[in-house]
């Protein structure tokens, strides 16, 4: 551990201590918010640089320095507009923290799933979060120096920033690989069941397609404006991806619009948005495109190519129940969706 904290200090990162961050954060008087990885503060470092500090805690100091040294080691290499910046850590007895930049809108799940009437997001600017993330995605996957797999996209860890562009945050999942290998050695499961690609609850190889999976699922929610998974629905309507599939199938892409409320002249962006989802969804990692093909067709400079069903491996029979079927979506995403948020 000391060399590891050596070595990322050369990486940029400023390393603070327990006191500074202390002062930093009124004594940790502000909170943002907590999970299952601790709490975050807000707090103001320098002349008026607002900063959001991430408290690891947990019942296992193993865990805690496995997610610290997680977070250090793949965010604290990065450099990219679409990825929340991390501005440094303190690793002492008494404290374990991560200190990024402030995103003063929060994360996307709060305006997706939270917001009043008055306060939703537009369409537009919906696509340009997706747009945004999948930048920043693209990037991990593509353009460091060695790869990087998030493991856990989701609304949740999209945050916005004052204008709401979109940064991909919350590393603790996080692993380097190198490109030369086909596949990561996994030594269990990993991201939050209902986003998470079927390959990392089965043994499986498991790759970076695996983040492209969940980006699907991330687009379906937000083209969607609602949780996947709703219970409070009849069984036709609850899990929300295969209702989209079969208004696509149908050619009935009019009554999604109506049902999700998107405006006619957003018709041509739902459209692309909806089969880029369905594509980055498809149960065999090796047919879902790679992020840089994902970003291209979002922007509308590379054509969609019409998607498969990626959901036939849900069906054994033509007379299945949608219950059923939603029942099955469960156990290969390794656990039941309301445990997802």
């Amino acid at each position: 551990m000391v060399q590891f904290l050596d070595d990322m200090e050369r990486e940029k990162p400023i390393r603070f201590t327990s006191q500074q961050l202390k002062i930093a954060t009124g004594s940790f008087s502000s909170i943002l918010g907590s999970g299952g990885f601790g709490i975050v503060y807000k707090g103001i470092i320098g002349i008026n640089k607002y900063v959001a500090v991430k408290v690891l805690t947990g019942t296992s100091n193993e865990r805690i320095e496995e997610q610290f040294m997680a977070e250090v080691s793949t965010i604290g290499r990065t450099h990219h507009y679409n990825l929340v910046r991390l501005y440094g850590f303190c690793f002492e007895p008494s404290l374990i923290a991560l200190v990024y930049e402030f995103m003063v809108n929060g994360s996307l799940d709060k305006h997706l799933f939270k917001a009043n009437q008055g306060d939703m997001i537009g369409f537009d600017k919906l696509h340009d979060i997706a747009l945004g993330t999948a930048r920043g995605l693209r990037y991990l996957h593509e353009e460091c120096a060695q790869r990087i797999v998030h493991y856990d996209i989701k609304p949740g860890n999209i945050l916005l920033d004052s204008n709401f562009c979109a940064k991909v945050a919350d590393f603790g999942l996080a692993k380097l690989c190198n490109r030369d290998k086909t596949h990561i050695t996994m030594t269990g499961g990993r991201g939050t069941p209902g986003y998470a690609a079927p390959e990392l609850w089965l043994p499986l190889p498991v790759t970076h397609k695996c983040d492209v999976y969940s980006f699907g699922m991330l687009l379906f929610e937000i083209i969607g404006r609602r949780r996947n998974m709703d219970n409070t629905l009849g069984d036709s309507d609850q899990w929300f991806p295969i209702w989209a599939w079969k208004r696509y199938e149908k050619n009935q892409l009019k009554d999604l619009m109506t049902n999700c409320e998107i405006e006619e002249k957003d018709r041509e962006v739902v459209e692309r948005m909806l089969k880029v989802a369905l594509c980055c969804c498809q149960y065999r990692p090796e047919t879902r495109p790679i992020m840089s093909i994902i970003v291209k067709m979002l922007e509308g400079v590379l054509e969609v190519p019409e998607p498969l069903n990626p959901f036939t491996h849900l069906f054994s029979g033509g007379n299945e129940s949608n219950a059923s079927v939603i029942q099955r979506s469960w156990n290969v995403s390794g656990s039941n969706w309301s445990s997802s948020v």
